[in-house]
């Protein structure tokens, strides 16, 4: 982790890394951030709470709490393997040559299944300079305390402050078979530029269930940051939607720790890329439990000169037996003038899995373009048209009326009349 500062930004470096790096002249092991140290503190209004009765209120330290607490329930979890303390044990000069040799990430992944608890292993998509960045520059705490057998809605609303950040800092606990809805909505109603953003850990105790429902809203003047990590105990359910819609730049980042038995994770992510946009998304989930499951699904538009780079992990750890994960991209590329990045991987280091990944990238053709132009649609006319279907899914798949406001605001900035044909 690394974070430097001048005069003018304060730049957060390994952000949205993956775990396993790949080619370097891909130029997508990670990323960097350069935020503004001239942003301002945004006013607590800035971030609306909607729902939160006293009963699902938490108190400030809920979280760690519980990630403690979570450390006796699973003792020891690692398995014997190549590289563990057990070979490691029985190195000597006669048998140093019968010891299998690990990578960084190996001895990593070792040190995690055999040294750290739960809450040590703890960690969000984005790395640790931008955790540690959003929780210090914090407009409001929340901590969501969810009773066993209990349902709640909660929605968090953060809008943007010209010249300042304004970021949710959320804390969830689902406890044992209870339900959690929750809404977060990143928007930009005035006019300006900042930062807007929100930061999110979940804790989903013995067969509780956390939706979680992420609309990103914001003009091509804001930056966009959306962390999030999860912990998973037995048979937990974690539904995760992103919407990520606008934001001259947005990065967004997922981790999960599926350590319980038969805990599932689904990340169902839309995205549109516009003009100069820059999308930047990290997911990550590790299986530790057996029967464990995971779904990554996303879907994108790219049209101008917009970039965006995709990573997706799934990490089968040994130990994880009758595990699967899935993870799909589909992406249109409406301009020849888009830069498209898409990196699935999957780390495997057991046996008895099931592990499927892959990627669809789509191009408008120029026979297609055409056909368009016969019909008096030029280049940017047809993306338009992608750029408007993309928006009218968002606006009739909104959570509330205001989330599909926002969205039909967007949609009016990005492109002519889509107010009036929507309705």
């Amino acid at each position: 982790m690394k974070q430097t500062t001048n005069t003018a930004a304060t730049t957060l470096e390994q952000v949205n890394a993956m775990p396993a790096a790949t080619w370097g002249w891909l130029k997508m092991n990670q990323t960097k951030l350069e935020l503004s140290n001239e942003l301002a503190a945004a006013p607590t209004e800035a971030v609306e709470v909607e729902g939160l009765d006293e009963q699902f209120t938490g108190v400030a330290d809920a979280f760690e709490a519980a990630m403690d607490a979570i450390a006796e329930r699973f003792p020891e979890r690692r398995a014997s393997a190549p590289g563990d303390a057990a070979d490691r044990a029985r190195i000597t000069p006669e048998t140093e040559l019968d010891v299998p040799a690990t990578s960084v990430y190996q001895a990593g992944a070792i040190k995690l299944e055999e040294e750290l608890s739960p809450a040590e292993a703890f960690e969000t998509g984005m790395g640790e300079a931008a955790y540690a960045y959003l929780a210090e520059h914090a407009t409001k705490r929340i901590v969501i305390d969810v009773p066993a057998y209990k349902h709640a809605t909660v929605t968090v609303r953060v809008s943007g402050v010209d010249a300042a950040a304004a970021i949710a800092a959320i804390d969830v606990v689902a406890r044992p078979q209870a339900t959690l809805d929750l809404r977060i909505a990143l928007d930009s109603p005035v006019a300006g530029q900042g930062v807007v953003g929100s930061v999110l850990r979940v804790c989903a105790h013995e067969y509780a269930t956390v939706n979680v429902t992420c609309t990103q809203t914001l003009d091509d003047s804001w930056i966009a940051l959306d962390d999030t990590g999860l912990f998973l105990d037995e048979g937990a359910r974690v539904n995760v939607q992103h919407s990520v819609l606008g934001a001259g730049a947005s990065a967004t980042g997922l981790a999960g720790d599926l350590l319980g038995d038969t805990a599932k994770v689904t990340i169902d992510t839309d995205y549109l890329g516009a003009r100069e946009q820059v999308r930047d998304f990290n997911y990550e989930l590790r299986h530790r439990g057996r029967k464990t499951e995971c779904e990554i699904d996303a879907n994108g538009v790219l049209t101008g000169t917009s970039k965006k780079v995709y990573r997706g992990t799934i990490d089968l750890v040994h130990g994880c037996k009758g595990a699967t994960g899935t993870e799909r991209e589909t992406v249109l590329l409406a301009n020849k003038g888009v830069d498209n990045k898409t990196v699935p991987v999957i780390l495997c280091d057991e046996d008895d899995v099931a592990g499927n990944h892959g990627a669809t990238i789509g191009h408008v053709r120029d026979e297609q373009l055409f056909y368009l132009a016969c019909r008096g649609l030029d280049q940017n006319a047809a993306e338009d048209l992608f750029i408007r279907a993309k928006l009218e899914d968002a606006a009739l798949s909104a959570t509330d009326e205001r989330t599909r406001a926002a969205v039909v605001r967007l949609g009016n900035n990005l492109i002519d009349n889509f107010e009036e044909e929507l309705a």
